[in-house]
């Protein structure tokens, strides 16, 4: 058996040109047999489908067409976030300029655990990072996988800057990631202050702070995940001052209002925080992963200087090659960094607030439409790109049961909010290239399940 080519070295573009157009063919022929936002069917169908398929996965024998067979498969199953009718989540359909990037940076394949393994995408990173740090108000910044693992990073950095009894105290809004990471790093029960309308409060949290021994971590929140709602942000962090609390603002979500000059002064108050969470897989328009978490304060990333002899030995270090260990919790990290590069660069700040201001747009288009039907009820009005609308006079079963109707017919994709007591369906448009036919089609969509399920004596 011959040995399989390789994706980079001098043969590497060589050898990929002609499984891109494998993968491109397999891509398209899949979309088209799915033929909407997601694969009908249920899990049940969609799962045998897959298998049968796929079928061997690891058989005796290699099949040449593995590529093709399994692409194709996972395309005709995929949920397609490029599809208008794809509004369930923060889950943007990325753009074709990053998502090539990314090719690029597999291909290569550099590893950013030490120099020597990524020459060029160390100095990149720093480049980037820098940049966006600038952007938030902040001296530096760290690339994480999303949202997640940077709110879990600026609670370890509060821990080791303040001590392992620094307690969490965050909104009945926060991300769930937050009181995960005070558990999973072994911190004080978090208090949860009242979130009403969808916001920290900020005279509820002044008067938590009152009552509580420090060292005290705030967490506020730019960008909901239910409703795309904002925290006060100079009022938050007015009373961290006065409380002597440090702030983190999780703006995995809102962050990227920073690109558009019509939204970014909804975030002013973000450069008071120590640290703060963007996610450019988000209102980026990346492929996953995309995150960061930006720092204040570098020397808060002392605490994440690590050494080990074959990666940042001593002597290497002082003759100048740089130490990567301290850049991240993880020691193997692909490079993200790439497909962020070439996006900042190609669009600028003002094609992506271009992008930012357009799905915000949708937002504010799909709300009216969903104000002025007679069968729906608008929860309020868009923040960012999230709307929230529920049948009018519904019971919450009827909601939800509207929901999994049109993801098992495979016609729409609709989130799920409980706001004020009450399921909601939510739409998040992330699409920039959505138009009003799409808004008109998914509220149609939504209004036709709602019927059938009456038709069939669904309880309200």
């Amino acid at each position: 058996m011959s040995t399989p080519p390789l994706a980079s070295g001098p043969e590497g573009p060589h050898a990929l040109r002609p499984l891109l157009g494998t993968v491109l063919d397999a891509l398209d022929t899949g979309t088209r047999a799915r033929g909407g936002p997601l694969p009908a069917g249920g899990p049940e169908t969609v799962a045998r489908r897959l298998r049968e398929a796929v079928g061997e996965i690891l058989p005796e024998q290699g099949d040449p067409q593995a590529l093709h067979t399994l692409v194709r498969a996972l395309a005709e199953g995929a949920a397609d976030p490029a599809h208008p009718l794809c509004a369930a989540h923060l889950h943007c359909p990325p753009l074709a300029v990053a998502t090539a990037a990314d090719l690029a940076a597999s291909a290569l394949n550099p590893s950013l655990d030490s120099w020597d393994q990524a020459p060029a995408a160390t100095e990149l990173e720093t480049l980037v990072t820098r940049t966006l740090a600038q952007q938030v108000g902040a001296t530096d910044a760290l690339v994480t996988t999303g949202g997640t693992e940077s709110n879990q990073l600026a609670l370890l950095l509060a821990r080791e800057r303040h001590g392992g009894s620094v307690r969490l105290v965050h909104g009945a809004n926060a991300h769930h990631s937050l009181p995960r990471a005070a558990w999973l790093l072994g911190l004080p029960e978090p208090v949860v202050v009242p979130a009403p309308g969808g916001t920290l409060n900020p005279q509820a949290l002044d008067e938590a702070l009152t009552g509580l021994p420090g060292p005290l971590l705030v967490a506020a929140t730019a960008g909901t995940t239910d409703a795309g709602r904002i925290d006060p942000l100079p009022e938050i962090a007015a009373r961290c001052a006065a409380h002597g609390a440090r702030l983190h603002v999780d703006a995995a979500y809102g962050g990227g209002l920073l690109f558009s000059d019509r939204h970014r002064a909804r975030l002013t108050g973000l450069d008071a925080a120590d640290t703060v969470t963007l996610d450019l897989h988000k209102l980026g328009w990346q492929p996953v992963a995309a995150g960061l978490l930006t720092v204040r304060d570098a020397r808060d990333l002392t605490a994440l200087r690590q050494h080990a002899d074959y990666l940042n030995a001593p002597d290497d270090t002082e003759a100048g090659l740089p130490d990567l260990l301290g850049r991240s919790l993880r020691t193997t990290r692909r490079p993200d960094v790439l497909k962020i590069a070439v996006t900042l660069k190609t669009l600028g700040r003002g094609g992506l607030g271009a992008l930012v201001d357009q799905v915000c747009d949708h937002a504010r288009q799909f709300a009216a439409l969903v104000d002025r039907h007679p069968d729906f009820e608008l929860h309020a009005p868009p923040v960012i790109s999230t709307v929230l609308f529920r049948p009018t006079g519904a019971r919450d079963t009827t909601v939800a049961a509207v929901r999994r109707t049109l993801l098992g017919d495979g016609t729409a994709v609709l989130g799920r909010a409980r706001l004020d007591g009450r399921l909601w369906l939510k739409a998040t448009l992330l699409n920039p290239a959505t138009g009003p036919d799409d808004l008109a089609a998914l509220l149609h969509l939504a209004a036709a399940s709602r019927a059938t399920l009456v038709e069939g004596h669904t309880p309200r």
